[in-house]
């Protein structure tokens, strides 16, 4: 990777966690919106091109590394409590805050970090471009909801910012650490593949739960036409993307 990538991953949480701070949003359907279109073209960049290029691998039974990373995911899930697709949810009683607050980073860190680590072992190619744009188009508003919550706890901004900043620096990092061990030969196409493989799973699982989750302003299973057309676009993009 190039150091403007690394640069970009990092970016990337902290303009989506200024934006937090600037809008202050009371109403949150922007953010479901954003949500909704990254969703999709994460979903579309797995089906087109990610999923693909790991099912030609010589990695065997390849789906089922995808499984585990599905489970990973919402394992991780019960510590973030669904901050990456949106989910704010404050305790009631302050002395729940901190907890909370520690296990959300704990789940978003880790998140990132596994996210990240696939991203090292690639040498510029189309598809490790893709992979990072899906990560990108992911994190901003996982970054968006993470200050959300942070702020709606208490949180001074200092220790805000400090939060932020961890969570940045974990797909950059993991990236750094696997083209360092890919660098020496410690890491094959092998383990990259593999690594890919969970992390499909991972943004199978986010993106079915952004996509497909219950509305709240809506009784009924239809999907509202903002996000079906912010779905649509998701997807063409990613589409496009793949096939140009």
């Amino acid at each position: 990777m190039h150091i403007w990538e690394y640069c970009l991953l990092l970016f990337t949480v902290l303009l989506g966690g200024s934006a937090a701070l600037i809008v202050n949003p009371k109403d949150p359907s922007s953010l479901q919106l954003f949500l909704s279109f990254s969703g999709a073209y994460i979903l579309g960049i797995c089906v087109m091109d990610i999923m693909p290029t790991v099912f030609r691998s010589n990695v065997e039974h390849v789906g089922i590394y995808i499984l585990v990373g599905f489970f990973i995911q919402l394992i991780l899930e019960q510590f973030s409590g669904g901050v990456e697709h949106g989910h704010i949810h404050v305790p009631h009683h302050q002395d729940q805050v901190r907890r909370h607050t520690t296990m959300v980073m704990i789940g978003l860190c880790l998140h990132a970090f596994i996210e990240g680590l696939p991203l090292g072992g690639h040498v510029h190619d189309h598809g490790g471009h893709h992979l990072m744009w899906s990560i990108v188009l992911h994190k901003a508003p996982a970054a968006f909801a993470l200050v959300l919550l942070l702020k709606k706890s208490g949180y001074q901004k200092a220790i805000l910012w400090i939060l932020l900043i961890i969570f940045g620096l974990m797909s950059p990092l993991a990236a750094l650490l696997t083209a360092v061990f890919a660098e020496q030969d410690q890491i094959t196409d092998w383990h990259i593949n593999v690594l890919q493989a969970i992390v499909i799973g991972s943004f199978l699982h986010i993106a079915t739960t952004i996509l497909f989750e219950s509305d709240s302003s809506n009784d009924h299973h239809a999907v509202p036409l903002p996000k079906l057309i912010a779905i649509l676009i998701g997807v063409g993009i990613a589409v496009l993307s793949v096939i140009l």
